[in-house]
């Protein structure tokens, strides 16, 4: 029998994953120059963690979660996103005591779980980038973590980006709004979604987020959020709207934008490519906002909260499709060529001092003609080739080559002793 990977997953082979890891390490150098560091959850939590923080109308909790129960009886859900484990995290390892600097600021990397239908650029196991920072409602830090991703799209080379800004300010702006929105839709109940019926029950903003044509047609013209702001949350949103055009940031004001999780207040944003391999209009590969209540809701003291989530697939997919080089390793540094008998344990020393001396070397292993390792050195790209045959074995050398350039014999003893020597004097030529 055969087995096969489970639908909506992905095997991410050598080559392809070296893509991976090239963005990763740009996230992680902008990351850690803004001051974050990296935190490890679970990949399953309590369900209770995701349920309470998304929100039980979110699509995520509704339809998408991978939950079970284990042999223990427990409720377990595999993480559909990165936000609520880390504020778990944080809430349980007291993370927001005196002794931490605040805003106490980390990055994740990792796998995520929703059950949804697999397309392009969507998995049912995906993985994400994110960024969170407790301790300070200080609109500087929403325009901070808006900047720190615009430079990391920058940095890997996306042009054309639109960030789309909105606020869903503070609770009497929420709770003034939410009146406006179920007077405005009740009228129309019999006439929305299945979904959004039940959505304005219980949370009437999920429904400005719903992709159904029946509910479109009315959420264009539902009142704005921004008629019932506070003069305190309209002034904090203008506040933001000026730090980000101080610092040369070009943003939309989408009022009809309240992402995908009940956990949002304030200010929330999406960052968006215009890429010709999408066809028309601008796709999203960035959303966050900032989250006062959650640290909150999950026992922890009252703390502010703001970040970002970054989906891996569709953001490599897109690079790709938009011939965007991430920069392609050179090749090896070194080759050891081992050709007879005898020379199966000095190749493996060579090769070991090389990498001692911190070079990328390889050699071979089967036995193979001279002709057809000297083939594989050049295809590699080795830098140095360094051969070792029956002769020079017996006279304790090695024989150094550099490209197509006439062959310096250098004593083994001495190549052992220091690779990066004769490595620095090859490359000089």
């Amino acid at each position: 029998m055969r087995y096969q990977r489970p639908r909506g997953t992905a095997d991410i082979l050598p080559g392809a994953s070296a893509n991976w890891e090239r963005v990763e390490n740009a996230a992680r150098q902008i990351f850690q120059r803004y001051g974050y560091q990296n935190i490890r959850t679970p990949m399953f939590e309590n369900y209770e963690v995701f349920s309470r923080s998304s929100g039980d109308t979110s699509d995520i909790v509704t339809k998408e979660m991978y939950d079970f129960d284990d042999k223990g009886g427990r409720h377990i859900a595999l993480r559909p996103e990165g936000t609520a484990g880390v504020v778990r995290a944080f809430v349980e390892n007291k993370l927001y005591g005196p002794e931490y600097q605040k805003p106490y600021k980390v990055y994740y990397m990792g796998p995520m779980f929703r059950y949804e239908r697999p397309q392009s650029g969507r998995q049912r196991e995906f993985h994400q980038i994110g960024v969170e920072a407790f301790g300070s409602e200080n609109p500087a830090m929403d325009v901070e973590v808006i900047t720190m991703a615009m430079r990391l799209f920058k940095q890997i080379g996306l042009h054309d980006l639109r960030v789309a800004i909105n606020t869903l300010g503070d609770k009497k702006s929420r709770d003034d709004y939410h009146k406006a929105l179920v007077d405005y839709l009740k009228p129309h109940f019999d006439e929305l979604s299945p979904d959004s019926q039940e959505r304005m029950e219980k949370n009437p903003l999920r429904v400005l987020d719903s992709k159904d044509k029946r509910d479109k047609q009315f959420v264009a013209d539902a009142p704005s959020i921004l008629d019932y702001l506070t003069p305190e949350a309209s002034q904090r949103f203008e506040t933001v709207k000026t730090m980000l055009d101080k610092l040369g940031i070009s943003y939309v004001v989408d009022p009809t934008m309240v992402r995908g999780l009940d956990y949002y207040n304030h200010t929330i944003f999406e960052i968006m490519v215009k890429a010709k391999s999408l066809g028309s209009g601008y796709t999203t590969i960035c959303g966050g906002g900032r989250y006062n209540g959650l640290v909150e809701q999950l026992g922890g003291p009252e703390t502010p909260g703001i970040g970002f989530g970054i989906g891996l697939e569709r953001l490599l997919l897109l690079l790709e499709d938009e011939g965007i080089s991430l920069g392609q390793q050179s090749g090896l540094d070194v080759y050891v060529i081992n050709d007879g008998e005898g020379t199966n344990l000095p190749a493996l020393q060579l090769v070991e001092a090389a990498r001692d001396a911190g070079l990328r070397a390889e050699r071979d292993y089967e036995g193979r003609k001279f002709k057809t390792q000297m083939k594989n050195a050049f295809r590699e790209k080795a830098k140095l080739i360094v051969i070792l045959g029956q002769k020079d074995l017996a006279d304790q050398t090695v024989r150094l080559r550099v490209g197509h350039q006439e062959d310096k014999r250098v004593a083994i003893s001495d190549l052992l002793a220091d690779f990066a020597k004769y490595f620095q004097e090859c490359e000089r030529g």
